[in-house]
């Protein structure tokens, strides 16, 4: 991270909360909260982030083996590099309501390689490894390559639906054998 951890707001599940998460949090000072039950609005920032970036690249399937977890790791490294360094977002300064309308003001729209550039908190050797890191991407690369891997989880995730098709069709004759109807 190329600055200081103040804290971790996290999600309730237990994927998320767990003693080696809470023993490090412990271990460097930093604060860790959690959202309310049943409350999914309670972490609203990071949940946004789910369909903008999860959902539209990874979709909605379940990916449950080893080579896709491989697969993976691999697409959100270049997801996380491709986001972060190339893909401007505008952040909300300001909401007001007039009546029933409401009017919000967003500011300039930058990466947040940039913002952490502008940021004066963060030390200037963090910020020379990034600008290192940055001129050794290229965007169109980082594209291909995430478009690569997504066909690649596709691939997987078709095979594994004609397996589990396979099976269920023939669960449905085994059954159909057993009670007499063929």
């Amino acid at each position: 991270m190329p600055f200081k951890l103040f804290g971790i707001d996290s999600d309730n599940g237990a994927e998320f909360i767990n003693h080696q998460l809470h023993r490090y949090c412990v271990e460097n000072n930093i604060t860790f909260t959690r959202s309310r039950k049943y409350r999914k609005n309670d972490n609203c920032y990071v949940e946004q982030k789910n369909y903008s970036v999860v959902r539209k690249y990874v979709g909605y399937f379940r990916y449950d083996r080893e080579v896709e977890l491989m697969t993976l790791k691999r697409l959100y490294e270049s997801l996380r590099l491709y986001i972060n360094f190339f893909q401007p977002i505008m952040k909300q300064i300001s909401k007001e309501r007039i009546g029933s309308k409401v009017t919000k003001k967003y500011d300039k729209a930058r990466t947040p390689y940039q913002r952490i550039l502008e940021n004066p908190g963060v030390e200037k050797i963090d910020k020379e490894k990034l600008i290192e890191q940055y001129t050794k991407l290229n965007p169109a690369e980082l594209q291909r390559e995430i478009v690569k891997l997504q066909k690649k989880l596709l691939e997987d995730i078709s095979i594994k639906e004609e397996v589990r098709n396979s099976i269920k069709k023939i669960s449905k004759n085994k059954d159909k054998i057993c009670y007499g109807y063929v």
